[in-house]
């Protein structure tokens, strides 16, 4: 069922000519353009809003909470709001993706959760149970909006990027997630201080707006763009890129040629993409705990101002960042030296992950400082470890690659779900944080365990059940 990996192997792109396979590397060449790096910075600007927009119910949340007169549950349903909606719209999303492009679908993406997350700026209006129902509702809605956006991510990075750079690709754009925290948890914190909580869903929202027109005018395929050159196109498909991925009409009536139910069961019947796609939920377990209560942490617990802890969540978001860009460097220097991509894929996972773990340390310690500097360790791990959809876009099928990181993002953001209830319910029935990060810190070792035992060998699926004649 799937295609061989081994660096001499000849697999037939997505319009049919044949290339090298997905692990070969092409030699040093002079390239003409750059072309691919442009599309990347659109996609890092682009996920860091997203994040952003994500993240604004964590920062406004003390407020709301105490606006509201909300209890640790409550606040944990609302933070699993977006979730919900965000792992029910991933299928639907990935089909958009597949059938009419990542261009037009990602548009839209932008332009609705951008306008939904303004509304939450609204909810002022209301009172008391008609303003949280009003508040859970949009969240739902910008969860929906926001299915199509990581799947399209991978799905443009396999197009515009040869293998051996696929690491570093998905790894700048994953850490836009972080430089999210970095760049707009102080000023977010800022804005809820000054000029209360609802300017942050105003400005957050107005500006995803403005992006979303931008994003128009920068993304292309990479037969379509037009300040590509001839040797940098010819380099990214040599080197593995899926260059015809949204090349017209012929890719939309491949897309269509796939059955898309079989597929899903073609899909889930590997064990590969089973062991990947329950690590991802490990992984995200992660995210979503810096993403909702992570603030929350430092405000209750740690006694923290929400201004001074605005600024302070941006430090460990400054280490993930930095994590994450590492990571993604890290495995692709592996793979520069002849490592396999299944070693140079898992060894920054398994380390990032294992330096996640030391956050239960926090539960030990009083000392401020070092519970940051321990955070900070431990998201730093996070980023290395981060490398979900640099796998995806390797091991996705070249006719569903929307569709598969779909169903990788479903198995994800699960974890947006569970996450913000299971540490809302350990906190109220506690009273501490103490079993919340021995509870992250757990899925962090079942992502290892995930890896090492279950993955096996990361290679391309090959659909031989799916594909309508």
């Amino acid at each position: 069922m799937n295609q061989p990996q081994t660096g001499a192997a000849i697999a037939p792109d997505a319009a049919g000519a044949p290339v090298k396979a997905d692990t070969a590397r092409p030699a040093k060449v002079q390239l003409d353009s750059r072309a691919r790096w442009g599309i990347l910075a659109m996609l890092f600007i682009v996920t860091t809003i997203n994040y952003a927009d994500r993240a604004t119910i964590s920062i406004a949340g003390p407020e709301i909470r105490r606006v509201f007169d909300l209890t640790p549950v409550e606040m944990g349903y609302i933070f699993s709001a977006f979730g919900w909606s965000y792992v029910l719209a991933q299928l639907p999303g990935g089909w958009l993706l597949d059938r009419f492009g990542s261009k037009v679908t990602y548009f839209f993406s932008i332009f609705l959760w951008s306008l939904f997350t303004l509304m939450q700026g609204a909810i002022g209006f209301f009172a008391g149970g008609a303003a949280v129902a009003a508040l859970i509702c949009l969240r739902l809605l910008v969860g929906a909006a926001e299915a199509p956006s990581f799947p399209g991510n991978s799905r443009i990075t396999s197009a515009w990027f040869p293998t051996h750079e696929r690491g570093l690709a998905a790894a700048i754009f994953n850490s836009a997630q972080y430089f999210a925290t970095v760049l707009f948890a102080p000023i977010m914190g800022w804005m809820v201080h000054e000029h209360g909580w609802e300017s942050v869903f105003f400005v957050m929202g107005g500006l995803g707006i403005l992006v979303a027109a931008l994003w128009l005018k920068v993304i292309h395929s990479p037969k379509a763009h037009p300040s590509i050159s001839k040797s940098e196109l010819s380099y990214i498909e040599e080197g593995g890129g899926l260059v015809h991925l949204d090349a017209g009409q012929g890719a939309a009536k491949k897309a269509a040629q796939v059955d898309t139910w079989a597929c899903i069961k073609e899909l889930l019947s590997s064990r590969m993409l089973l062991g990947v796609y329950i690590g991802q939920y490990c992984i995200t377990t992660l995210t979503y705990f810096f993403l909702t209560w992570f603030p929350v942490y430092l405000v209750t617990e740690r006694h923290m101002t929400i201004l001074k802890a605005g600024f302070v969540a941006s430090l460990p978001a400054v280490a993930g960042f930095l994590g994450g860009v590492f990571g993604g460097w890290l495995s692709d220097r592996l793979t520069r030296r002849g490592c396999s991509l299944s070693v140079a894929r898992k060894t920054p996972i398994v380390f990032g992950m294992l330096m996640s773990m030391s956050m239960i340390a926090c539960n030990y310690i009083s000392t401020d400082a070092l519970v940051i500097a321990i955070m900070s360790l431990a998201f730093f791990g996070k980023g290395v470890g981060a490398l979900g959809w640099a796998v995806v876009a390797d091991t996705s099928p070249k006719e569903a690659g929307g569709l598969s990181g779909s169903l990788f993002n479903t198995f994800g953001n699960t974890a947006g779900i569970t996450t913000p209830i299971v540490i809302g319910y350990i906190v109220q029935a506690t009273g501490s944080f103490a079993g919340a990060l021995v509870y992250v810190a757990a899925c962090a070792a079942l992502a290892i365990a995930c890896y090492l035992f279950v993955v096996g060998d990361i290679k391309r699926v090959t659909l031989t059940k799916s594909i309508r004649n």
